[in-house]
């Protein structure tokens, strides 16, 4: 059994029975525990394959799982249970209720359904993928919480109005027999809590339970889990709470950190080796998760001797940055598809896609690729724009009439073109209206002058559309920052661009190159990866470079509090731990125009290595 099995690794395959909880920080060997301890417990005859339940949180996670185990024991592999929660908990309902997979509200039902829902309500929103999104993200939260509706508050919308969305949201999966994603979590729980005769026969079904990435789990999986062990108690966890950083999906690190508490009969074992990364690697990240205090102290330590010697360099502009990026990337030996550059939002990819696309190094995107000139605020910039340069489309006043605020009405605007003496005209009795009108078509006219990145800037600070985004983002009660994101991104992207012409030529041929780039990822495999750190999670490539390593960036405006601090780190812990090999680190003195520090993560691994020489 012994077979390249450190001691650690070979205690928590050879545990018995009870609750155990393994501790697999990154490049641990905790797929190699989880599917070796299946072995031990089948050859040694303590429980039969068909007792044994897998549980990972996503479906190639399982299928991964499964193909390794089979390979170990190809015929008794073939009825251990591998799966989703969902997966498994679909399983049990369709056993209960006999819901078939025609029952599951599909992605796209599901958006279709609330676009219509939010239409006959007459709600006022910018952009509708986004508000549909964030309500359907919410609802997910609420029931994957736990929350009582009326003790939730909700961010995308005002109080009444999603609890009335929520209400017919969840009476027309009742009224078509529907369940979505979450609700297979919520009715399995009232299963069991109501029906103990069919909870004791899945206790006796599953006698031991094998959870993945325990770390992610949310309160209503770990409920359920908790039933389905009451019995016979063998809970066999493995995570890493340094690598939790789903909280926004819901998933709860304290339920792993009172693990001890819930179990007091709890076996906990630490794997200390770290097999990906190089020496220096393991240190640096050690180092700096070791600043969180909400955590299970651990040793972790390298299992490689040699050094990849991190680089850590400062530009003055993030396009610099990018450019040093590249040209490691081109003149260095690892192929593309063993590379990856990761970064903490979104929003920051899109000067380094731009400059990817100039320079021909096919990439791929992990998450949705970001388009900020599809985002409502970029279309507001552009119908000041198509203004100033001599549109009097009704559609282009109507998007920027109010933003900021004018107290112009649709009213005002009756023939599909406008004139501006008509438009002054309607309002001849308020001549307080009519000179927003004029003071509108004089800055039209000063924007009409100016080259892209001054007009942004006078739309934003003369026009006063900041101001608007402020007050946009009071009443949406929504964080403002990262509408200023946007804002700010967009602005960069204008530099370089002497004329409208010029940048708006720029855009199409960039989102052109987006719709190349979204159907040659399903052929191209020779491909650089591009990921947030939450996308990069549970990956691992030769050479990792990490850009806008910068307070604001890195760790992210938004984290204010401790406990969103401790995730951001986190979210770092788990990008730098994504190499085998190269490690850059990227900082700028400027980002978007604005002068930034580096990042306090690289503080904090300085400031210890100091201290311990």
């Amino acid at each position: 059994m012994k077979q390249n099995l450190n001691d650690a690794q070979m205690q928590a395959v050879l545990h018995r029975e009870g609750p155990m909880l393994v501790l697999a920080g990154p490049g641990s060997g905790k797929t190699t525990v989880i599917t070796r301890r299946i072995e031990n417990l089948i050859k040694n005859k303590i429980a039969s394959p068909s007792e044994i339940l897998v549980i990972t949180f996503t479906k190639a996670a399982a299928g991964e799982m499964k193909e390794r185990f089979l390979r170990l024991m190809p015929q008794e592999g073939r009825r251990v249970t591998f799966g989703t929660f969902h997966a498994v908990f679909f399983m049990i309902l369709k056993y209960a209720y006999h819901f078939e997979a025609s029952s599951i509200l599909r992605e796209e039902e599901k958006v279709q359904l609330m676009r219509e829902m939010i239409t006959s309500m007459h709600l006022d929103y910018d952009d509708e993928t986004e508000f549909i999104q964030g309500i359907l993200s919410e609802i997910s939260m609420v029931k994957n919480g736990r929350i009582a509706l009326e003790h939730y508050y909700p961010v995308n919308c005002g109080k009444d109005v999603f609890y009335r969305i929520y209400k017919e949201y969840q009476q027309f999966l009742k009224r078509h027999r529907k369940i979505d994603f979450d609700d297979m979590l919520v009715y399995t729980y009232e299963l069991f809590a109501e029906r103990k005769d069919i909870l004791l026969a899945w206790q006796k079904k599953y006698r031991y339970i094998l959870i993945d990435e325990f770390q992610d789990v949310n309160q209503i999986q770990y409920e359920i889990v908790r039933m389905l062990t009451e019995r016979e108690r063998n809970l066999f966890v493995v995570g890493d709470d340094d690598q939790s950083i789903y909280r926004f999906r819901g998933a709860k690190p304290e339920i792993m950190l009172h693990m001890p508490k819930a179990y007091p009969d709890l076996k906990i074992i630490n794997l200390p080796y770290n097999y990906r990364c190089p020496k220096d690697v393991v240190a640096m990240a050690d180092k700096i998760i070791s600043h969180n205090r909400e955590r299970f102290q651990k040793e972790i330590w390298a299992a490689k001797e040699q050094n990849t010697g991190i680089t850590f360099e400062i530009f003055p502009t993030g396009r610099e940055a990018n450019e040093k990026v590249i040209e490691r990337i081109r003149q260095g030996e690892i192929p593309y598809e063993q590379t990856a550059i990761l970064f903490r939002t979104n929003v920051q990819a899109r000067m380094l896609m731009e400059q990817l696309l100039a320079y021909n190094i096919p990439f791929k995107m992990r998450d949705r690729v970001p388009n900020i000139y599809e985002h409502w605020i970029a279309k507001d910039i552009f119908a000041y724009i198509r203004l100033a340069q001599g549109s009097r489309q009704r559609r282009d006043f109507l998007m920027i009439m109010n933003r900021p605020k004018r107290y112009l009405s649709r009213e005002s605007l009756d023939t599909e073109m406008v004139r501006f003496d008509a438009w002054q005209a309607f309002y001849s009795e308020q001549p307080w209206v009519g000179e927003r009108i004029e003071k509108l078509r004089a800055d039209l006219y000063a924007i009409s002058k100016m080259r892209p990145f001054a007009a942004v800037n006078y739309i934003r600070k003369a026009v006063g559309y900041d101001e608007f985004i402020r007050e946009y983002a009071k009443f949406r009660k929504i964080e403002e920052d990262g509408l200023y994101d946007i804002l700010e991104e967009l602005q960069e992207s204008t530099k370089g661009y002497v004329s409208y012409e010029e940048w708006f030529l720029h855009i199409e041929q960039y989102k052109e190159e987006l719709e190349r780039l979204q159907k040659q990822q399903q052929i191209t495999k020779e491909a650089v990866t591009l990921a947030t750190f939450h996308s990069a999670k549970g990956l691992e490539f030769e050479a990792v470079h990490i850009i806008d390593v910068n307070e604001g960036c890195t760790p992210y405006k938004k984290a204010v509090l401790p406990p969103e601090m401790e995730e951001e780190r986190r979210m770092f812990y788990v990008a730098l731990t994504r190499t085998k090999n190269e490690l850059h680190l990227y900082a700028s003195e400027k980002i978007n125009n604005h002068e930034t520090e580096i990042s306090r993560f690289i503080i904090e691994a300085r400031e210890r290595q100091s201290s311990s020489n």
